[in-house]
């Protein structure tokens, strides 16, 4: 479900959040209210972190549109997917670590900066 960009750093207005759910919501009067006090929880619990406000606002309102079941095996998908996608990009960056740092294209800080893991995992890459 794509909504709107939250807004950053204040409560959440109503007309912001009906701004953020577009004009065929589907939720009654009671239900944006209920929405809205979740997006406060929400940013509150979330630290203000758009991105994962996004996201549980995104699943807060799901689950008040669609089947519980759905909602939750979707999110389970998706986690699943992107576990699966970290392996493989983990796997790829072991192997590059192994060709580039044993011809000298890269130290181990170097590779380790540039792959956006610490040093100890690009070691451990190589055996060391």
């Amino acid at each position: 479900m794509e909504r709107g960009t939250l807004p950053e750093g204040t409560t959440m207005q109503r007309y912001e959040l009906e701004a953020w759910l577009g004009d065929d919501h589907g939720l009654d009067d009671d239900q944006v209210a209920e929405l809205l006090a979740k997006a406060d929880e929400i940013e509150e619990r979330c630290d203000a972190d758009p991105d994962e406000m996004q996201e549980e606002l995104v699943a807060a309102y799901r689950l008040m549109r669609e089947p519980v079941g759905d909602v939750v095996k979707d999110l389970a998908d998706r986690r699943l997917a992107a576990s699966v996608e970290e392996a493989n990009a983990l796997a790829g960056l072991r192997q590059a670590a192994i060709v580039l740092i044993g011809r000298g294209d890269f130290t181990e800080a170097g590779y380790a900066r540039a792959a956006g893991v610490d040093r100890m995992t690009v070691r451990k890459w190589l055996g060391k």
